[in-house]
């Protein structure tokens, strides 16, 4: 079993017979690193981002501890900070508490008890700031994604509702039955645009809420049963729709996460082709060899901007206004694969068209 990485800690002071004595006496139990001034003090900084605990003895030639303390609090404030003092001076702890964020002081000469206790106290505070800095992280990604979600659904599933509602007053006033077909019409891509929106938020709950679930999984079944559902838009769009199944092993993995991810690939290779082109193309290329699936979704459409690649998979991210989506597509296979540890490539050329390659190993 690997032994636990040592806490790294740095001890400052100008008198090396104590920097001598402080590594022999706990460089058993930890990383130590010491410093006879600010300037090597700061250069184990630069290079050593994972100290963990800052020792400084309060009078130095060039700064004081709580001076040196307070210098570092911007470019290093994660290290925990405890000032050494052999004065009983109480203006030094104040300031060291309101200057330089020192989380305790130990007198000098300090005993190895002393010393031992602080690093104990000291690590256990650092690991409660990570833990709270990530936790921070996480719901500030969080409020992030729900202020997004908010006004995406008071945009994308109020307008169709509004489009609707639109279309029925309108048709109120109206006798002609081609205009009333035309209002039916308008009612029905509006009611089609708010079905694949909810659809798009339950596949967003089915990745993030969901337990992978691993089977065998037949890929001539997935795919039939996928395009299945476009073969109307294929139709509609006049699609052609190229396949190629080559699955030479049994391949285990979760299949509603496949689905989502085959299912918002496919759609946007039919949703964005050239609208006045006259060969609209989708192909579909899936290979399980020697452990690893390989998905290859192609489309000659319109193509995304080399501008947009980085962000097309955010939520909520449009890189066109051509067609109506809800931004939750992309962001969705990205976060099924990374529950399935796959991985996503894309090449696209503007008006040309777009390819994307999934590889994800077989569990």
């Amino acid at each position: 079993m690997k032994n636990p990485e040592k806490i790294k800690v740095l001890y400052v002071d100008d008198e090396v017979n104590n920097l001598i004595g402080f590594k022999a006496s706990f460089r058993m139990n930890f990383n130590i690193l010491t410093a006879q001034n600010n300037e090597e003090a700061l250069a184990h900084l630069n290079v050593n981002p994972d100290i963990r605990l800052i020792f400084s003895d309060q009078r130095m030639p060039d700064k004081t501890g709580v001076e040196f303390f307070e210098s570092i609090r911007t470019n290093f404030p994660k290290p925990i900070r405890i000032l050494i003092t052999g004065y009983t001076d109480v203006e030094a702890v104040i300031d060291a508490i309101n200057l330089g964020n020192v989380f305790r002081y130990v007198k000098k000469p300090w005993s190895e008890a002393d010393i031992l206790t602080a690093i104990s106290q000291g690590n256990k505070f650092y690991v409660a700031n990570m833990l709270m800095e990530t936790k921070n992280a996480e719901l500030q990604v969080a409020y992030d994604e729900l202020d997004k979600f908010a006004y995406s659904v008071t945009h994308d599933m109020r307008n169709p509702l509004l489009s609707i509602l639109g279309a029925v007053n309108i048709s109120n006033d109206i006798d002609d039955l081609a205009q009333i077909k035309e209002m039916l019409q308008l009612i029905k891509e509006s009611v089609g645009n708010l079905d694949a929106y909810i659809q798009n938020i339950h596949d967003y709950y089915n990745v993030n809420r969901g337990q992978l679930r691993i089977s065998e999984l037949n890929f001539e079944d997935i795919v039939k049963e996928q395009l299945e559902s476009f073969r109307l838009t294929a139709k509609i769009k006049r699609v052609n729709i190229d396949t190629n199944i080559v699955q030479n092993e049994t391949f285990r993995g979760d299949a509603m996460s496949m689905k989502i991810i085959l299912n918002n690939l496919l759609s946007n290779a039919f949703k964005y082709q050239k609208k006045d082109s006259h060969q609209k193309n989708v192909e579909v290329s899936i290979t399980v060899d020697s452990g690893e699936l390989i998905m290859i979704i192609r489309d000659n459409g319109i193509g995304i901007s080399g501008t947009h690649i980085g962000d097309i998979f955010n939520m909520f991210f449009r890189a066109t206004s051509q067609d109506v989506g809800s931004g939750f597509g992309l962001y969705n296979v990205k976060d099924a694969l990374i529950k399935l540890n796959g991985e996503i490539k894309v090449d696209s050329v503007l008006n040309e068209g777009t390819t994307f390659t999934v590889k994800i190993k077989n569990k």
